[in-house]
């Protein structure tokens, strides 16, 4: 059955691709792309990778749509016509795709017992995770403890990406006239459901961000969860009523500080005498100070994502209001 439920979504998940190449409507190529990571999330929750799907939901299906909604009101909804051939551009494709599934060939098939990973990786994870760690939720125990180096770079790579939108794109603020006619001031319904949908969204999300030890969840998904509750409410109030929330600037400093509370975790490591980002060495009991730095460094994590979602927001939307304004 599980067979089954992969191929028609595989299916699903491949005439969606398709019909998105043939399109030329921008905005409905940004809407079959939020069904194409909604498929994705369905498929690795059926594959048992509830963490994967989650993070697919919130970025792929949720801010990622919103940040090009906000690229096509700067840009136009139509494609451009092509003026030059498409034979070298499809050669290239071809040529990669070819390469690409030739360097698959002397992988094991897809499942099998004896895998190198289901024979030596795995069973180390299974077996010392909860010795060495001691966390319910596995995934999280590699993500943050057996791969701390990997993760902290994710988050320097997200760090960096603020800088790089803030380098293209700066934060503009409008006046106070402009700030009264922005947001969607007459539709009072959207005020009502906004006020009691926002308190819920930033509660899950700071469950998705404190019970990621024991659950599905964890820094990347809750950030991003946070800045939806934050987007949402600026789409509804106005992007002036945004910044007074939460200031541009602040959240530079946000997105710095996260980073540097990562990193300070594996300082402080090595400052007791361990290596960097050995949790051990936070506490007396090496599974306690496991606990405490996965704590601190997931909220780091958190603490990044969540700025540099929504810095982005305020980058693209406030320069989508310029523009109306002119």
């Amino acid at each position: 059955m599980d067979e089954l439920i992969n191929l028609v979504l595989l299916a699903m998940l491949a005439l969606t691709a398709l019909r998105i190449i043939f399109l030329k409507d921008l905005f409905a190529v940004v809407m079959l792309f939020g069904i194409f990571s909604f498929l994705s999330a369905l498929i690795f929750i059926n594959l048992d990778a509830v963490d994967v799907a989650f993070t697919e939901a919130a970025v792929g299906a949720g801010i990622s749509t919103v940040l090009m909604i906000g690229t096509l009101t700067l840009t136009g909804r139509k494609e451009k016509e092509n003026s030059h051939s498409s034979i070298l551009p499809l050669l290239v494709v071809c040529v990669t795709g070819a390469a690409l599934i030739y360097g698959t060939l002397d992988m094991p098939a897809f499942g099998d017992f004896d895998n190198p990973i289901h024979q030596h990786v795995a069973p180390r994870y299974i077996e010392e995770s909860p010795k060495e760690v001691g966390l319910p939720n596995m995934v999280t125990s590699v993500l943050a403890s057996y791969r701390g180096f990997d993760t902290l770079g994710e988050v320097v790579v997200v760090f960096a990406a603020l800088i790089a939108v803030l380098s293209l794109l700066s934060v503009r603020r409008e006046n106070k006239k402009d700030a009264a006619e922005s947001g969607l001031t007459s539709h009072h319904v959207l005020h009502v459901v906004a006020k009691l949908i926002i308190p819920l969204i930033i509660l899950f999300a700071l469950y998705v961000q404190f019970h990621g030890d024991f659950g599905p969840g964890g820094g990347f998904q809750a950030g991003v969860i946070a800045a939806a509750a934050l987007i949402l409410y600026a789409l509804v109030f106005g992007l002036p009523n945004a910044f007074a929330v939460i200031g541009p600037k602040f959240l530079h400093f946000m997105a710095s500080a996260g980073v540097l509370l990562y990193a300070s975790v594996g300082l402080f490591s090595m400052y007791k005498g361990g290596n960097f980002l050995d949790y051990d060495k936070l506490s007396t009991q090496p599974l306690a100070g496991q606990h405490y730095g996965i704590i601190i460094i997931e909220l780091g994590v958190g603490i990044t994502v969540f700025a540099v979602m929504l810095s982005i927001f305020y980058a693209f939307s406030s320069q989508v209001e310029r523009s109306n304004i002119k």
